[in-house]
């Protein structure tokens, strides 16, 4: 029977009509979710492989690491986490792989810092220290290199030619010592990479010139005194 409309003329609904409509409607909302969950499940395997591999490369790099500090005198127990340690660790991966990952990364970066620490030895104790002491072990003795090498010539030979030589020579070496200085305090005291070296620029520019404007103005009073 021709089904009304309110304020219109009858219109003749075709069931089947009606019926392949919600076929087609039924079938796009499945294709859909069939593509979601296929994309899903694509991004979940690759998220899997690459954990799979990530956990490969931290182990291989954390092997070396224990043997390492069982040589230093670690104790074995110490390089085993703790139940609780364990418990706080795996707490954010319960979100899949993809939280998985980002763990085995962070534990990557971590095994880098440890690598950086144990390649540079006893080097960490004093990246610790506060910054101008530490610089200081570096800027001075190669602030005090040059004055040493003039005031050996000068007792040597006195007011001769190889003591002038070394004062003309010795003028510029100031600059030299504050950039082999500045480029060890950055070496020596590396920090994590997510930190910048404070090299002091101007504290070891003046640690460099101090000695040498001393010495070259002493040894200058010295060979007029002469």
């Amino acid at each position: 029977m021709p089904a009304p409309r309110s304020g219109g003329p009858t219109v003749d609904v075709d069931p089947a009509g009606a019926a392949w409509a919600d076929y087609v409607a039924a079938a796009r909302q499945l294709d859909g979710v069939r593509r979601a969950a296929a994309t899903a499940a694509s991004e979940q395997a690759r998220s899997v492989a690459a954990a799979r591999e990530e956990l490969t490369a931290v182990r291989e790099r954390l092997a070396p690491q224990q043997s390492r500090l069982r040589e230093l005198g670690v104790p074995a127990i110490s390089l085993v986490p703790t139940p609780p340690e364990v418990t706080e660790a795996t707490r954010p991966m319960a979100a899949g792989p993809a939280a998985v990952l980002a763990a085995l990364r962070s534990a990557r970066g971590w095994a880098d810092s440890a690598d950086d620490s144990l390649a540079a030895r006893g080097l960490p104790r004093l990246a610790r220290w506060p910054v101008h002491p530490r610089n200081l072990l570096v800027y001075g003795p190669l602030a005090l290199l040059v004055p040493l090498v003039q005031l050996g010539l000068f007792l040597a030979t006195g007011t001769g030619p190889l003591t002038v030589l070394a004062l003309v020579v010795g003028l510029p070496l100031p600059a030299v010592a504050f950039m082999l200085g500045w480029l060890t305090v950055g070496r020596l005291f590396r920090p994590r990479p997510a930190d910048r070296v404070d090299r002091t620029p101007r504290f070891g520019a003046l640690v460099c010139l101090i000695p040498a404007v001393l010495t070259t103005a002493g040894l200058l009073l010295a060979m007029l005194a002469d």
